[in-house]
């Protein structure tokens, strides 16, 4: 059997698939996240510091948009996911881009590099969501 969304079809899967599938479930809670699921959070400024966050601990400015985060737990195996903002409910914040990446030798940090619109490094404020 297939699945056909937009003139789309997905391939039914193998046995091997399916099996490899079920296996790999958590049980969702009623929240639909799974009980191990941790999801933490940091709102930066441009100048490095830590504007609001949950479980970041601190957040430095290392250089010309360079900046760590360090989160109170392991998030080793994680994923970072960051966008460009400012720590303000509204406004408008200046366009570039983002690239985040797990802090080298601290299994509690984020490593974000910020850059301008046209790729050159550039201080911008940040959000980042460590999913764990």
């Amino acid at each position: 059997m297939t699945q056909t969304t937009i003139g789309l079809q997905q391939p039914a899967l193998t046995e091997d698939q399916r099996h490899e599938a079920v296996t790999a479930l958590v049980p969702a809670t009623v929240a639909g996240m799974p009980p191990t699921a941790q999801s933490f959070y940091a709102v930066v400024r441009s100048n490095g510091t830590l504007a609001r966050g949950f479980e970041a601990v601190s957040a430095a400015h290392l250089g010309t948009g360079i900046y760590q985060v360090i989160f109170a737990h392991d998030i080793t195996g994680s994923a970072y996911l960051g966008t460009l903002g400012l720590d303000t409910d509204s406004g408008e914040s200046p366009a570039g881009q983002i690239a985040v990446v797990g802090r080298f030798d601290a299994a509690n940090g984020v490593f974000v590099q910020t850059f301008d619109a046209a790729g050159n490094p550039a201080d911008r404020g940040f959000h980042l969501a460590v999913l764990s």
